[in-house]
């Protein structure tokens, strides 16, 4: 099995409907493929077909009636989405996505039969695992502070899914022993770090009364 060769990637981000990423539907579908010094950046408007609540067009701009009217169908943009996933992963391509349960777990339930059949690298848990302790936020504009990565315009998919795999970069010049597992290693390197950092989780809010429901063990999708 190949190791991680952050030079081959593809970067996958979704703007969508809900926060719930199982009841989620897509807005925007970004797909920013870097193969060596080829970078290609695709982004498709779908119309979701519901109306896009007023909170989840606060984040990514797009109303419901400008989807309606500039949008492609929404089951275009989802089969696009997934076979050009599909077609990274099989040119050897790691799939790059900024908290991956999130995004993949919505193809899972749009799709009903979506699976992971390659390489996934998820920069938000890879910061977790490997400066786990840093305080402050790790939303995706602030871990571009911490990284010193351009972000052109936040909550915009092609901005950052670009914004992503440059992190994904300085992430591997950072901790190079990233780059001499094999894919396969890295998988199951994430899988675990995952485990141990919903187990904490889950124990601290056992302890404070709170609901855990939210607290998959699963990655990269939610179990």
């Amino acid at each position: 099995m190949a190791t991680f060769d952050a030079s081959r990637m593809l970067s996958f981000d979704l703007e969508t409907t809900s926060a719930n990423p199982h009841e989620a539907r897509i807005v925007t579908s970004a797909l920013v493929r870097i193969d060596g010094r080829d970078v290609h950046a695709a982004e498709s408007l779908a119309d979701p077909g519901i109306e896009i609540p007023a909170e989840a067009a606060a984040v990514h701009g797009i109303s419901t009636e400008k989807a309606r009217a500039e949008g492609r169908p929404h089951e275009d943009v989802l089969r696009e989405t997934v076979q050009s996933i599909k077609e990274a992963w099989d040119a050897g391509l790691t799939l790059i996505v900024f908290n991956a349960p999130y995004d993949l777990t919505v193809l899972r339930q749009l799709t009903g039969d979506f699976t992971v059949t390659g390489p996934v690298y998820d920069p938000l848990l890879i910061d977790r695992a490997k400066d786990r302790y840093r305080k402050g936020s790790r939303r995706l504009g602030d871990m571009c502070e911490v990284y010193g990565v351009r972000i052109d315009n936040a909550h915009e998919a092609t901005s950052d899914a670009m914004a992503a795999a440059r992190i994904a970069w300085k992430q591997v010049r950072q901790w190079p022993e990233l780059t001499q597992m094999d894919t396969g290693a890295l998988m199951e390197f994430q899988a675990v770090e995952h485990y141990k950092l919903q187990e904490d989780r889950r124990r601290y809010l056992t302890g404070q009364g709170k609901d855990i429901s939210n607290c998959s063990l699963s990655w990269p999708m939610i179990g």
